[in-house]
């Protein structure tokens, strides 16, 4: 984020709408919005916001392999023809 491009006052945001959603359109990145000099708001276009869901959700599946990994490392696992088992046991009661 540009800090001089991309902090606005609130007022300027309400005047101008449809110049800033353009905006967020063509860099595709945040604008702070800005109340009495202070940040209180951050806009971004909904694609924007898809793709960083995208990335947050990405993230959290590679931790969770991770985190998988290291416990078989650990010896923390289960053989899957157990889990397995197991499961149709429970799914069949």
């Amino acid at each position: 984020m540009d800090i001089t491009k991309d902090i606005r006052p609130l007022t300027e945001f309400k005047r101008d709408t449809a110049r800033f959603v353009s905006h967020l359109k063509e860099s595709g990145r945040p604008s702070v919005l800005t109340v009495n000099g202070r940040p209180e708001l951050v806009v971004i276009h909904a694609q924007a916001w898809q793709e960083v869901q995208d990335q947050l959700d990405y993230a959290a599946a590679v931790a969770g392999i991770r985190k998988g990994l290291g416990q078989i490392r650990d010896g923390n696992g289960v053989p899957a023809s157990a889990f397995f088992e197991e499961f149709a046991t429970h799914t069949a009661e």
